[in-house]
């Protein structure tokens, strides 16, 4: 009797009894989907939900990012929930740029992503202003269910993304546009 084991989804490559080819591109990105090592920048009732997608209920370990980073040289996903003031900004920018690439930011929540119901003086207005952002979380404050697509949509990104992409002309520009290198 020969079993016959085959993953459920395979990516488009060469297939056979015993072996598997495909492009470096795909392995590379089907690791870094699954092993996203996300840096929690919480600053108020926001981090208080993704607490709880990170608890049992929830799980967000489930998806490959249970290890939390709190050291910007070892995360590659930057999180950024809450209200996020004119002074913080800087801050916010530092540990940015701290980041190594390959870097993905979502923004979790209405004041992150917009400043929120706070239309001051005092808060940043959306921290796309500061730093580009890759996947926005609607909702005040978002639900776990939420933070677990938004968490999918990043894998996404990851998986789909080009190993050159980030040497393009085009990336450079947007990088040179918020005045990064």
């Amino acid at each position: 009797m020969s079993i016959d084991i085959r993953p459920e989804n395979t990516p488009p490559g060469l297939e056979g009894t015993g072996f598997f080819a495909t492009s470096l591109d795909k392995v590379v990105g089907l690791a870094r989907a699954n092993s996203l090592w996300p840096l929690p920048f919480a600053t108020s009732c926001c981090g208080i939900e993704f607490m709880a997608t990170m608890a049992a209920h929830y799980d967000l370990g489930r998806f490959g990012a249970e290890r939390l980073s709190f050291s910007a040289r070892q995360a590659d996903l930057l999180m950024v929930m809450g209200t996020i003031s004119k002074k913080m900004g800087p801050i916010l920018r530092q540990v940015y740029e701290q980041m190594a690439e390959p870097k993905w930011v979502l923004s979790m929540g209405a004041c992150a992503s917009s400043g929120g119901i706070f239309d001051t003086y005092s808060v940043l207005q959306g921290i796309d202003r500061i730093i580009p952002v890759d996947v926005y979380i609607p909702g005040c404050p978002p639900r776990p269910e939420q933070v677990l697509d938004g968490i999918l949509k990043i894998q996404e990104l990851t998986k789909n993304e080009s190993l050159r992409r980030r040497h393009s002309p085009e990336y450079k520009e947007m990088l040179a546009s918020y005045g990064l290198e």
